[in-house]
Order: C-alpha cells, then sequence, then structure tokens
C-alpha cells in the first residue's frame, strides 16, 4: 500500500519552541474534558483522541448535551462544537498560552458554558498559570501538521498491535499531560504501590494508574533532556532482567535514565517498512516484559492470523 502521507521528518530541535507552546494549549483543552467527563481507571477520561485532521476531546457532557474541542492541523483551527448546532473556530497562530487560554474561555462563555479548569500545566517543571504564560507564544503550523502525521501513523500500527490481546488494553490515545500518545496491555495482577514523584501530578493520580500490572508503550516528541522523539516501551513493575532483553529492530535500547526501551522515531522513519518496523519493536518488548514478568500468555494473547473478519 501506498501511503498518501509518508512518514514525516520531526526534529525536536527544530520545532521545541512550537511544541512548548503547542503542549500547553493541549493541557488547556485537555483539562476541560478532564474537569467534566466523569472519572474512569487509570485517567482514561482525561485523554485525548487523533483524528483524520488532528486531535479531539470527544463530546463532553454539559447540561443536558454536549460539546467538543477539536485541534484541526489542516485548517490550523480549534473548533468548538455544540450539540445544539452552535460551533466556533479560533485560529491557530503564533499566540501567547496567555491569550489562547483567555480566547478560548471566552468563546466557551460566549457560547453559554460556564466552565473552569485548574490554571496550571501538569507533569511540567515549569508550571506557570496559564493565564500568566506570556513566554510560550509560537506555532509552526507544517511542524504542528508533521506531528499530526506521526500520530496518525503511530495510531494505525498501535490498534494493529492492541488487537493482539485478549486481555485488558487501554484504548490507543494521547495524554496530553506528558504529551504522549500510548497503548497500555495489563496482566490482570495487582502491582506494588508506584512511587509517584511526578512533577506537579500528585501520587495518588499515579498510584490509580498503576494499580495493576502494565506493559505500556507509545509515542513521545521528546524534551531537552531527551532532544529526539521517540517510541517507548516500559514495564511496571519492571521485571528482574528486563533491561537485558533482546528486542528489535536493532536501533531500539534500553534508556537507564527513562528506564524503558526506546526506539529513536528516525529509525522508524527511515526503515524500509516502518510499520513493521515499529510494529517489531512493540512486540519484542511486550513478549520481554510479560515473559519475565509471568504473565499468562496463553490466557491473554489473540490469536488472529490468518483469520477472517466474521462481518465486512
Amino acid at each position: 500500500m501506498t501511503l498518501a502521507h509518508p512518514w514525516p521528518s520531526l526534529d525536536y530541535r527544530d520545532w521545541s519552541d512550537t511544541w512548548h507552546t503547542l503542549h500547553r494549549w493541549l493541557q488547556i483543552v485537555g483539562k476541560i474534558r478532564t474537569a467534566h467527563t466523569p472519572w474512569v481507571n487509570h485517567s482514561w477520561h482525561v485523554t485525548l483522541s487523533v483524528t483524520p485532521r488532528g486531535l479531539t476531546t470527544t463530546a463532553i457532557p454539559y447540561s443536558d448535551g454536549a460539546f467538543e474541542l477539536t485541534f484541526d492541523f489542516i485548517d490550523h483551527e480549534l473548533l468548538i462544537q455544540l450539540s445544539d448546532g452552535q460551533r466556533r473556530a479560533l485560529p491557530l497562530q503564533p499566540m501567547p498560552v496567555a491569550t489562547f487560554y483567555e480566547q478560548v474561555f471566552g468563546v466557551l462563555r460566549d457560547l453559554g458554558l460556564d466552565l473552569s479548569i485548574h490554571g496550571r500545566p501538569n507533569e511540567l517543571e515549569d508550571d506557570l498559570p496559564f493565564a500568566e504564560d506570556h513566554v510560550h507564544a509560537s506555532y509552526d503550523p507544517d511542524a504542528a501538521h508533521r506531528f499530526w502525521l506521526v500520530l496518525l501513523h503511530s495510531q494505525r500500527v498501535f490498534q494493529q498491535f492492541r488487537a493482539r490481546f485478549a486481555g485488558k488494553c487501554s484504548p490507543v490515545h494521547f495524554f496530553w499531560g506528558s504529551g504522549d500518545l500510548a497503548v497500555t496491555r495489563f496482566s490482570g495482577q495487582a502491582a506494588p504501590p508506584h512511587p509517584g514523584g511526578i512533577p506537579n501530578l500528585p501520587d495518588w493520580i499515579a498510584r490509580e494508574a498503576y494499580t495493576h500490572e502494565v506493559s505500556s508503550a507509545g509515542f513521545w516528541p521528546g524534551s531537552a533532556a531527551s532532544a529526539f522523539p521517540m517510541f517507548y516501551s516500559y514495564a511496571y513493575p519492571e521485571p528482574d532482567g528486563f533491561f537485558a532483553s533482546a528486542v528489535t529492530p536493532a536501533e531500539a535500547y534500553y534508556s537507564t535514565d527513562l528506564r524503558e526501551f526506546v526506539l529513536p522515531y528516525e529509525a522508524v522513519r527511515s526503515a524500509a517498512d516502518p510499520d513493521a518496523a515499529l510494529l517489531s519493536f512493540l512486540q519484542s518488548t511486550y513478549e520481554a516484559a510479560a515473559t519475565l514478568g509471568a504473565w499468562d500468555r496463553d490466557g491473554l494473547e489473540q490469536a488472529t492470523a490468518g483469520r477472517e473478519p466474521a462481518i465486512r
């Protein structure tokens, strides 16, 4: 199959200013969903979902209706839609986080939505309040578009990987706190309490997220300390010997700083078959976690090879 949109280049150093701004915009919108959606285990109610055009909150209940906020990285606008037919679009363009914050809540008020959120970032060392943030003000539409394409491609492969598992598994979804697209498999066994310690995140949230053993994988754009986009895979709790496991493809390695397996995004993008390279990473790191962690693999894994769909 020829992809309409090949896996794009995404150099963290070239678009880091845009990412730092966009990340905070995503947090503002994600917090609106979080504050007005019923709690779901492991914080699955907070996430954003990848769409054919960007990222969305999906429908958020409000009064006797619902509303939705969607980042469109093709037309570069934030679309706000209500179930009564009202809609507004805010252009995505260079502006301070404080201006974006003011504009979003101004439009929501004009639409009759009385909403509020915790007005500081989570999971970031710098928790400058959104309303006071005139530091982060960059937006490169081409970089934002390429970032979304990476999420779109990654979601496709993650969904293939997810379909192989018959046990409890998360949706493929975007966590706005850390800024990563993730999919998580569960062994069904209870895990020891998580130590917490995530910047600007209450420890009880981390502990609730990791009540049971997991093998989790995803895509992360990178940070100043790890200045390249990457795919990752980790286990909690990490079984003995996990770090020394042989995984594929050859470019994958265990990061002692991050305590997880890492596959640079560029290694996937430049592979002869990017989907196969990524799927190999997901599968081999999961197998290392599940085998060393003594998961019930026969009961949890789904035999789908060669199976035809019952309904078309």
